[in-house]
């Protein structure tokens, strides 16, 4: 059993505000600190959002081909980009088709793709990188494409090597900025070369702005399946999972992180077991001695990028916003809308801590004892 801290008033520096009809939060001068936030209503002939146009009709004569894995049915950030930089580069003839290792579940019209392609029956468990390029090799005779375009990270980048080495192609690394005509790569730690387009380009991080003002066609095909071959020297062990409690919280893919709002920590290390996160906390916690100083996120703690980041009572000071600004879904709660954390969050719950996980974790073991 571990005490609570003494409780401590909490100062509140955010002046009053109101919500705009298109989301914005605006500050009201001369109200009161603490107020709550205000909802202005919508005005009554506000023009309407319009849908993005489409990028290109076609027909088609040329093709720019994007590479890249998915996890759990979604692309990457850097893959995100990636498909970006191929559609902003794309003319009004040429198409972007994206080859996707991997089940994908993404709206890909609203990535830019013209065309989706997935191979049947990729196992995306088993490591096969010779196959994966004898596959793309198959692509380059049926497409013909003018560029190859990779992410220059993880798996992506990888395969763009050896894609590029045995096939024969000149190969660009770690693009720095993609022109029209040229692109900037670095040569060493103080200069870098402008140089033509390459038939491969594997692209780096923060090249482009994944939201686009245009959509793409967004029509999806399957394509033929890999080539069933067995790598030379490589033995496919699988996937082992690993035990969130000892797992290094850079490493995680799943973390609940409590803040100051977490009162029962019985409760909260019962939902992050039944859930199988691991274990993070502000600093605020920390310094109360509720978690251990490896557990502690932020700027002066741990840099994290998880699949899902998990918050609870946890106001969001910037310093721990940026030890959480690489994660790909973050989640919320708080008993306070306008904290900073709702900023950055893709859902914000507002709800007491303590209530939210009761009813979670009895949800988490009803699942459970149904399945």
């Amino acid at each position: 059993m571990s005490t609570q801290p003494p409780a401590v008033r909490r100062i509140d520096p955010r002046r009053a505000a109101q919500l705009t009809p298109q989301g914005l939060r605006r500050s009201v001068l001369g109200a009161g600190a603490g107020d709550p936030v205000a909802a202005q209503p919508a005005q009554p002939h506000a023009p309407a959002a319009s849908a993005k146009p489409l990028r290109s009709n076609g027909p088609f004569h040329d093709t720019l081909l994007v590479v890249a894995h998915t996890e759990r049915g979604a692309f990457s950030d850097a893959a995100r980009q990636a498909i970006a930089a191929a559609a902003i580069l794309a003319n009004a003839q040429t198409q972007v088709v994206v080859a996707a290792l991997g089940a994908c579940h993404d709206d890909v019209a609203t990535l830019g793709v013209d065309r989706l392609l997935v191979p049947e029956a990729f196992d995306a468990r088993r490591y096969q990188p010779t196959a994966c390029v004898q596959w793309l090799q198959g692509l380059r005779s049926a497409w013909a494409p003018a560029h190859w375009l990779f992410a220059d990270h993880g798996a992506d980048g990888e395969l763009g090597r050896r894609f590029a080495v045995q096939s024969g192609l000149d190969l660009a690394c770690g693009v720095l900025e993609l022109g029209a005509e040229s692109l900037r790569v670095p040569a060493d730690s103080r200069d870098d070369w402008l140089r033509p387009h390459a038939p491969v380009m594997l692209l780096g991080p923060g090249l482009v702005n994944p939201r686009l003002p245009f959509v793409g066609q967004g029509l999806r095909e399957t394509a033929p399946p890999l080539p069933q071959r067995p790598e030379p020297g490589v033995e496919d062990l699988g996937v082992q999972a690993g035990d969130p409690r000892t797992l290094a919280l850079e490493e995680a893919d799943l973390i609940l992180a409590a803040g100051n709002g977490v009162h029962d920590l019985a409760l909260f290390h019962a939902l992050a077991h039944e859930v199988g996160a691991a274990v993070g906390a502000s600093r605020v916690a920390v310094d109360a001695g509720r978690f251990a100083r490896a557990q502690q996120i932020g700027a002066t703690g741990k840099s994290v990028s998880a699949s899902a980041y998990v918050a609870l009572g946890i106001s969001g000071a910037v310093q721990h916003l940026q030890g959480i600004r690489d994660c790909r879904h973050v989640i919320a709660v708080t008993i306070d809308a306008s904290a900073p954390i709702a900023s950055r969050a893709n859902l914000t719950v507002v709800e007491d801590s303590t209530a939210l996980m009761q009813a979670l974790i009895a949800l988490v073991r009803q699942q459970k004892e149904s399945a």
